[in-house]
């Protein structure tokens, strides 16, 4: 594979059609990999499609506090893009309209949404029950606006989802950016503090681990304790799951992998790795994501890569379940990575 410039890499990077582009074209098509497509049909899986929505993950916008490696939404400090008041007026119609019974709530920063504790609030008057947010933790330690926020979460029962690259400071601020670590310590033990991740309490903190380079996660049950036991002796910290969430090949983790010309090597190892028990409970089964500005995907995933759902029915304002319930989830190469060994998703493994 040749070495592409530093300014096609860039321009790879900001264009979800030529990521698309370079992944069917790099090592697919051409008899040395499967395509997505021809693997699940083997299985007679092919077409995907989905079973009941449960699930509603929303991007309240790509601001960050941070600027990680492997981010898929290339999200930082400097993105503009957030999702508006009357988009959330859009996303409670759909709300009462689909049944959904949990909202997932992701960035970017989620929580620097200037209307999220108004929407967090009034998705509650909705008849919301289950409130995922996923949190950075640092950007709870940010600023003073956001040290009540675990204070929030409680008042509201919200389960956080919070990233935590490593349980040692090196490799997290490797990933994240330097004094990430000490942050995301200060924020759990305020989460701890608040009830979160401890027994009985009812409010969940989950924690999130993304493999820190060109490889797989490990066992996800094995991680996890090896998580709880260093967090609880070093630190005094307590949290309920780990989730092992597998990085795609997209956006700056794609440029990352061709970068280091890591490329060829992690696409064969996802699909060496192809588990077809773990097609049957990818995330885009349930789940409905919807962009910022209001177009709906099959997952963030598809979201960064701008491959809206296949259907008439597009847009929150168009919502209708009947119409979007009968549709083909859209696949590509990237696909691999949530299929490959115990399988991927927003909730860590599959199988």
């Amino acid at each position: 594979m040749h070495t592409k410039s530093l300014q096609a890499r860039k321009n790879l990077l900001s264009n979800p059609k030529e990521q698309l582009k370079y992944l069917s074209n790099g090592i697919f098509g051409d008899g040395e990999l499967p395509l997505f497509k021809e693997k699940v049909a083997t299985t007679g899986t092919f077409p995907l499609k989905p079973k009941k929505l449960e699930i509603l993950q929303l991007n309240l916008g790509y601001m960050c506090n941070q600027v990680c490696s492997h981010c898929h939404v290339d999200a930082g400090p400097d993105r503009k893009e957030i999702m508006t008041r009357e988009t959330m007026r859009l996303c409670l119609n759909v709300i009462r309209k689909s049944g959904a019974h949990t909202l997932d709530l992701t960035g970017g920063a989620p929580e620097m949404n200037p209307d999220f504790r108004w929407f967090v609030e009034e998705a509650s008057k909705a008849g919301i029950k289950d409130f995922i947010v996923r949190s950075n933790l640092t950007i709870i330690v940010a600023n003073k606006k956001y040290h009540d926020l675990p204070e929030f979460f409680r008042k509201h029962n919200v389960h956080v989802v919070s990233s935590l690259p490593f349980y040692k400071k090196e490799k997290t601020d490797r990933q994240r950016g330097d004094g990430v670590f000490d942050k995301s310590i200060q924020a759990l033990k305020m989460l701890n503090a608040a009830g979160y991740g401890k027994m009985n309490s009812g409010l969940k903190l989950d924690l999130v681990y993304n493999p820190a380079g060109a490889f797989l996660p490990a066992n996800q049950q094995a991680l996890e304790r090896d998580f709880k036991k260093a967090l609880k002796e070093d630190f005094d910290i307590e949290f309920n799951e780990l989730f092992c969430i597998t990085n795609l090949p997209i956006s700056r983790f794609l440029e990352y992998l061709i970068a280091s010309e890591n490329y060829e090597d992690y696409m064969t190892a996802l699909v060496e790795a192809y588990n077809p028990a773990a097609v049957e409970n990818v995330m885009c089964k349930n789940t409905l994501s919807v962009s910022w500005d209001g177009w709906l995907y099959d997952c963030d995933f598809n979201q960064m890569l701008g491959l809206k759902v296949n259907s008439k029915v597009q847009h929150l304002k168009d919502f209708e379940p009947e119409m979007l319930q009968d549709r083909e989830i859209c696949i590509s190469q990237h696909c691999y990575g949530c299929t490959a060994g115990a399988g991927s998703s927003c909730q860590g493994s599959v199988t």
